[in-house]
């Protein structure tokens, strides 16, 4: 009898419980995992509008007469443009990607747009992965962004290879949004582990900014190549709000 009395009492707990933590889970965001961590310097922070330009630009067919460029335009200059691919050249194992040399900031950028919800390519790699299904360098790395990056580093080795050598000091960049951040990331390991590929550009001088990235390494990957991946987390507002205060 006494057990049954309970009964009632622990079920309104137990419900408590729950509400409790579905209404933190709801008012928890990506803001209070960094509120503890330092703040960037102007100078770790002043590539990222302009490589959110580069982004943009990707989205763009001919950059000699762009339809959707922001305010100010891309900040480039459509004869430094090494060559634009879509997934139609990758057969689809890659997102679309741009290759410019930036000889303004002496800097070699692959740039890799976001996921194209029109493209079935681009969900393909996104959902190509199990947890555990991809090793690298003693951690664990999403399988589809991974090859999707293999895919894109055997296509233009090559070529990043000889544009290093063209521009001694320059600095290799991958930079990404969304989907193509992951691949900018994955790019970014795979350019560490195999730079004799790239005619052996010292780490120091291969940087990666991905914005608004996926979970796609884990953590003790992440730790070990902070000095080389820069995530870029802001508000929705993320684009506009950058591209605004370059111009005003």
């Amino acid at each position: 009898m006494s057990i049954a009395c309970c009964l009632p009492v622990v079920e309104c707990v137990y419900c408590l419980a729950c509400t409790r933590w579905v209404w933190q889970r709801c008012l928890h965001t990506t803001g209070y995992d960094s509120e503890t961590w330092g703040l960037a310097s102007s100078g770790e922070f002043e590539p990222v509008p302009r490589l959110c330009r580069f982004i943009l630009a990707v989205y763009e067919d001919d950059l000699e007469t762009p339809q959707w460029a922001p305010p100010g335009g891309y900040g480039i200059e459509p004869r430094w443009v090494v060559r634009r691919r879509t997934p139609e050249h990758a057969q689809g194992r890659a997102p679309t990607y741009l290759l410019y040399v930036d000889h303004r900031h002496a800097d070699v950028v692959l740039a890799v747009r976001g996921m194209d919800m029109a493209k079935e390519s681009d969900y393909a790699v996104l959902l190509d992965n199990r947890i555990g299904q991809a090793g690298f360098d003693g951690g664990y790395v999403h399988n589809g962004l991974l090859k999707a990056a293999e895919w894109v580093l055997d296509a233009e080795c090559d070529a990043l290879r000889d544009l290093l050598a063209t521009n001694p000091g320059y600095t290799l960049t991958f930079a990404g949004h969304s989907l193509g951040s992951g691949v900018a990331a994955m790019l970014a390991l795979l350019a560490v582990r195999d730079r004799e590929r790239l005619g052996g550009v010292e780490r120091r001088r291969i940087r990666c900014f991905a914005m608004a990235p996926p979970r796609c390494m884990s953590l003790n990957l992440a730790v070990r190549y902070a000095d080389v991946i820069n995530s870029v987390i802001l508000q929705v507002f993320f684009f506009y709000h950058l591209l605004h205060e370059q111009t005003n």
